[in-house]
């Protein structure tokens, strides 16, 4: 168990910044994901924490002990891989006790480890198995059984799960969840799955272009996203968005699109009148575009409904005002059709503003 602390943090590659000016304080047993696109440098610092990447510049502390020149095998760390990298030679119980075997262990201590390990992860019948004669999320037990009979301060997950088909990633996620629980160790995760994030950490890192975006709970990203990125990141489908521009007239303020205009609510325009320019990025949810009956003015949008996307407890709705296009969420019952109008009656207490010029959240 430990605290691990990583202070202004850079990776160069070249001229290449994969990771810049990184601060995050994870305390003692807490499940911390850091997760963003392709090449926003998560498993850069997943791996300069490890001991795998040289740092360009900053400071990694273990447990208050600063770790910038220790060799992996010294960290007390242990990590779990995207691709398991199992002995193919190996039965189960081998690659469960080959890292405590070349730390000359005592044989009775390691079989105590791995029976131990074997029954969390639910493969004390496979440990006879080599690799070939598995599943992949048996492999991946296995994987994470090796790393759990370390009994490491911190577990370092490499987006493990990607290689999982959909019905095994959500099997897994419960268990690893469910591992967290009964260990209660500290765990980095990396993935470019926001819904892995959401389900599965108690905080959330978002990274971007080596740059830290947003810190924190998961509710707390989605309901107040620090800028546009976030808040089109982390969601599944993603907030839609739209320009438009700010209008001041008798009874309020309002939003004016090139499809539609809408009255802003009261408590929204009074913290909005402070904001210097008129266009902004509108944004909103999926879930708050509900159908309505008819065109209510400055209330409604209509639409017109290209694509359902029916996933039996609800429906999706790819639609188009104009020239953009926006995914709306309605119920099961839905008499929406592919090239008929709708009106949608957008809920105002939720939708989100963020600046045109940097893109931060204005509220």
């Amino acid at each position: 168990m430990a605290k691990v602390v990583m202070e202004k943090l850079n990776k160069h590659f070249g001229e290449v910044k994969a990771v810049r000016d990184f601060d995050l304080e994870i305390p003692d047993k807490e499940f911390v994901v850091l997760v963003g696109p392709s090449g926003c440098g998560k498993t850069t610092t997943l791996r300069m924490v490890a001991g795998l990447e040289d740092i360009t510049s900053g400071n990694i502390y273990i447990d208050d002990k600063i770790v910038n020149q220790l060799p992996p095998k010294d960290r007390d760390i242990a990590m779990v891989f995207q691709n398991y990298a199992l002995y193919p030679h190996m039965t189960v119980y081998q690659n469960m006790a080959f890292g405590l075997t070349l730390r000359k262990f005592p044989k009775a201590e390691i079989k105590q480890r791995v029976k131990e390990a074997a029954e969390i992860l639910n493969i004390g019948e496979l440990l006879e198995r080599k690799p070939k004669a598995l599943s992949g999320g048996q492999r991946q037990r296995v994987a994470v059984g090796r790393a759990i009979v370390r009994k490491p301060k911190v577990f370092l997950f490499d987006e493990p799960l990607s290689n999982l088909d959909a019905k095994l990633r959500v099997q897994m996620r419960v268990e690893l969840k469910k591992l967290h629980d009964r260990l209660q160790t500290t765990i980095i995760y990396v993935t470019h799955d926001q819904v892995e994030a959401m389900t599965m950490g108690d905080c959330i890192v978002v990274m971007k272009d080596g740059l830290k975006q947003q810190v924190g709970a998961p509710l707390e990203l989605y309901f107040r996203p620090a800028n546009k990125f976030v808040a089109g990141f982390i969601g599944s489908p993603a907030m839609n968005f739209m320009e438009g521009e700010l209008l001041s007239e008798q009874g309020g303020l309002f939003l004016q699109t090139m499809g539609f205009k809408l009255k802003i609510p009261a408590d929204k325009a009074a913290k909005l009148k402070s904001y210097p320019e008129k266009r902004v990025i509108f944004g909103i949810r999926p879930e708050d575009l509900p159908e309505a009956p008819a065109s209510i003015p400055n209330e409604t949008i209509e639409v017109m409904v290209e694509v359902l996307e029916p996933l039996g407890s609800e429906v999706y709705l790819d639609v188009k005002v104009g020239e953009t296009s926006l995914i709306a969420r309605a119920e099961p019952t839905t008499k929406a059709k592919p090239h008929f109008k709708l009106y949608l009656q957008p809920v105002l207490e939720n939708v989100r503003f963020f600046s045109i010029r940097d893109e931060r959240a204005l509220l």
